[in-house]
């Protein structure tokens, strides 16, 4: 079984692990979005539709 008892140094680890899983949700939540995105990006270019892609991302000149 595991020992999952830290004694005095809980308070410390407990929350670090938490910390940890919540960033690294939110970095892969944040990859997921952008993946998404791009491929819709993508799909919009290769349909021929470069107007609407440009003015979606809301490009500069």
């Amino acid at each position: 079984m595991l020992d999952l008892d830290m004694g005095k140094y809980a308070a410390y680890v407990w929350p670090a692990w938490g910390i940890s899983a919540v960033v690294l949700a939110a970095l892969a939540a944040r990859a997921v979005v952008s993946a998404r995105r791009w491929k819709a990006e993508l799909k919009r270019l290769e349909e021929g539709r470069p107007q609407a892609a440009q003015s979606a991302i809301g490009q500069k000149e």
